[in-house]
């Protein structure tokens, strides 16, 4: 079981926002900006085009409804929607409240929260779900 499984799983502490039965979202331990949310399906799959197109358009319509949640929690001009990372083996859709482009640039620094601000950030999106 990869790290995002056991995640959605339960069996690895994390800031949920939102979760289904197919998928799960919790907030980026190493965000952008805050509200900086992963949402991925909760069987393991690595690459996102390897999902059925069924089974991709509800991971699509989840992911919307985690977006519209940030967007209301953390007023932004938009939530970006980028698929992007190597280094775990399981798809994820990162979405990040944007003002600027620069606000999803990964080479910027990450911001370091507190475990209460975490908290606090969760529990904004979770309301607006």
């Amino acid at each position: 079981m990869d790290i995002f499984a056991k995640i959605a799983a339960g069996e690895i502490p994390s800031y949920k926002v939102a979760e289904n039965e197919e998928f799960y979202a919790f907030l980026d331990i190493n965000p952008l900006v805050k509200g900086h949310t992963l949402v991925i399906p909760r069987r393991e799959v690595d690459y996102f085009f390897d999902m059925d197109d069924d089974e991709l358009a509800r991971y699509q319509q989840f992911a919307k409804r985690v977006a519209i949640a940030i967007k209301k929690a953390f007023p932004c001009k938009k939530v970006a929607q980028i698929v992007l990372g190597l280094e775990v083996a399981h798809a994820h859709i990162h979405l990040i409240p944007m003002q600027s482009e620069a606000d999803a640039d990964f080479r910027r620094e990450k911001l370091k929260l507190t475990e209460e601000e975490f908290k606090e950030i969760a529990a904004k999106i979770q309301e607006n779900f």
